[in-house]
């Protein structure tokens, strides 16, 4: 009796003030409940217990979720699935004690002989099959390992070993992850898409694999793009997986190797063109919007020719957006700005700079055009072509700087007037203004058409540089010692991926211009010493920072349609992160460790954006006042949350 009574008298004294109920995917902090008379009724933060059986455990309440399966059906479901972490009460209760050893282990176990097993492996694509095959077995887990470990994990998760990972798709396909359209899902219209499990999506990726990195087409293969951009969605962005759906469009191939691949998953044909193509584009669009009306679409390593038709054609009317073409266009101005604030300059000053960009999105490279390359563009070993790569697409670049000039005040003409682009034919001129689309139109320059990178160089002297043509070894010493020998501090953004595709590296960057350069790349880099002492690190120039806040905000605040603005605001939230000390060590994006804190910046920053021009329509004035605490609610934080088996009594 004693014993109850201190219990009752402990328990008076405290409010016990329940948190909302939480679900899969939101957030919530480590939290306790305290004595009134400390913090009337307020929430503390507490760290979490990391001794004893407590280690890796939360004391926050985390309601439960009720799921319709039980048994070993629960063990096989990703989403539910936590493997040896079940509680015990949780194997009766869910009905599958005795299918799992009897001891347990928290997650904080699990992920340390997860991250040992990786790190153990010396092939980057050996970790990323261990790594894919946590995210079939447990999603929360495997989440957690990147939330945790992002500098370590991405890389193996998405570029430089996603290529590789592509590449060897149909022979490591084990289950089955997203969905696949092609011409005969048209039959069924619009009901192929409630085949898909998850009610709510929010965020769609979806390719058709004409455009892999600089890989080339690759057909279904190209599903492992979609998956990786998924992933850190979740990861970097805080959106649950429950709530993303990887797409492939499969409308053939016209990579011969694939054709006569006997393991090969895609439809082993050419192609569609035409309007057959791009009706089974809007058959999908249809589809899924059918369903999930306010879902984002974000299309990716779709082919140049198709890319932008595609984006023009959806993009006033649809929630959506191309992430090579606007993502990359918006992370590059992010950098840019980032080397101007490294220069000393005034973001403004963005309007005076000559601006060198290797790479118009214009048709894919063959024969005739690897010739041409030896001459117009500069002598390199023409073995290193793939000869069914494609340019990456530069113009999105310019159009992102160009809105950024006429942001900042510059007339279109001067803006215009600052760009130099070059595609396998050397530099866009108005003679070729008949084959060239709209937007390479625009800034198709008035004289010197043809010129070569060397004689673009020598004659416009330009202060950046900006390569995305998925030719390695592009830019070579002697026109990078050219431009040095014009501008004191050359900005050079080699952006190319995979790594073996990159314009050139940063050890030669640093080294060809003495360490005076402002560098940045499309993959990772290690530091780069020089002969003097000096230690540079350089900064990878990769979507993952603006892609997953993008979506974030825009799902969040519930907007119709992806503007222009939403991009411009979300690179300068991320030129903004980058500190002084970073400026200093060469860096012109901030570390990958804090992505989740820049996501949520961009996120901030879209859907203030979005509430100026009335697109807000789910955000309310209690939202407003604290947007950091609005966003940080809703961001996905991957924790064992406790499950219950949802039953219907019938009487």
């Amino acid at each position: 009796m004693a014993l109850i009574s201190s219990l009752l008298r402990q328990r008076s004294s405290i409010t016990r003030c329940m948190p909302l109920a939480t679900s899969l995917g939101s957030h919530a902090s480590s939290l306790r409940w305290m004595s009134t008379k400390e913090t009337s009724d307020e929430w503390v933060e507490e760290p979490d217990e990391t001794e004893g059986e407590w280690l890796g455990c939360t004391r926050r309440f985390l309601a439960p979720i009720s799921v319709n399966s039980r048994g070993s059906e629960i063990l096989n479901n990703p989403l539910f699935n936590k493997g040896t972490a079940f509680k015990l009460g949780e194997r009766d209760r869910l009905r599958f004690r005795g299918l799992l050893p009897p001891r347990r282990l928290n997650m904080h176990r699990q992920k340390e002989r997860v991250l040992e097993e990786i790190r153990a492996e010396e092939s980057m694509i050996r970790k990323n099959v261990l790594l894919e095959d946590v995210h079939d077995r447990n999603e929360t887990l495997y989440h957690r390992i990147l939330v945790d470990h992002i500098e370590e994990m991405a890389p193996i998760i998405y570029t430089p070993t996603v290529g590789q990972a592509c590449k060897e798709f149909g022979m490591r396909f084990r289950r089955h992850r997203g969905m696949y359209f092609c011409e005969a899902s048209l039959i069924f219209r619009k009901t192929v898409v409630y085949n898909w499990p998850q009610k709510d999506v929010h965020v769609i990726v979806v390719t058709d694999g004409s455009r892999i990195l600089g890989l080339g087409d690759l057909g279904a293969n190209g599903m492992g793009i979609p998956i990786g951009k998924l992933s850190l969605y979740c990861a970097a962005g805080g959106i649950a997986p429950h709530r993303v759906m990887p797409v492939v469009l499969d409308v053939g191939t016209d990579n011969p190797e694939l054709i006569k691949d006997p393991f090969y998953l895609g439809l082993q044909k050419p192609r569609l063109r035409g309007a057959a193509y791009y009706h089974l584009v809007d058959e999908f669009i249809q589809a899924v919007r059918h369903r999930w009306p306010n879902v984002l679409i974000q299309f990716e390593d779709f082919s140049s020719d198709k890319a932008q038709k595609l984006l023009n054609k959806y993009r006033d009317q649809v929630l959506c957006f191309n992430d090579d073409i606007q993502g990359t266009g918006a992370t590059s101005l992010a950098g840019v700005l980032g080397g101007l604030r490294a220069k000393g300059e005034h973001p403004t000053a963005l309007g005076d700079q000559r601006i060198l960009i290797a790479g118009a999105g214009s048709a894919g490279m063959n024969h005739t055009i690897v010739n041409y390359l030896t001459a117009v563009f500069i002598n390199f070993d023409i073995s290193s072509i793939s000869l069914f790569d494609e340019p990456q697409l530069g113009i999105g670049v310019a159009q992102v700087l160009y809105q950024a000039m006429i942001e900042h005040g510059r007339t279109e003409e001067e803006a215009k007037n600052c760009f130099f682009i070059a595609d396998e034919k050397g530099l866009l001129g108005v003679e070729r203004m008949g084959e060239l689309s709209p937007e390479q139109a625009l800034f198709a320059r008035k004289t010197d058409g043809g010129l070569s990178l060397n004689e673009i160089v020598n004659k416009y002297k330009p202060t950046m540089l900006l390569g995305m043509t998925a030719v390695g070894g592009l830019f070579t010493e002697k026109l990078i010692r050219d431009m040095a020998k014009h501008c004191d501090r050359p900005i050079i953004f080699p952006l190319s991926n995979p790594t073996t595709k990159a314009e050139c590296s940063a050890e030669q960057a640093f080294e060809w211009t003495d360490g005076r350069c402002i560098f940045a790349s499309g993959s990772p880099f290690d530091p780069v010493e020089m002969d003097d002492g000096r230690i540079f690190y350089p900064t990878q120039c990769n979507n993952m920072f603006i892609f997953p806040g993008l979506g974030l905000g825009v799902t969040l605040c519930g907007a119709k349609t992806v503007s222009d603005k939403m991009l411009y605001v979300a690179a300068e939230a991320l030129a903004n992160y980058v500190s002084e000390d970073e400026l200093a060590q060469g860096k012109v994006f901030p570390s990958i460790k804090t992505i989740r804190d820049v996501s949520k910046k961009v996120a901030i920053a879209v859907i203030e954006e979005a509430i100026r021009t009335g697109q807000a329509s789910k955000i309310n004035q209690k939202h407003m006042e604290d947007l950091d605490a609005f966003v940080s609610r809703k961001m996905y934080d991957p924790v064992y949350v406790p499950l219950i088996e949802k039953r219907t009594i019938e009487i």
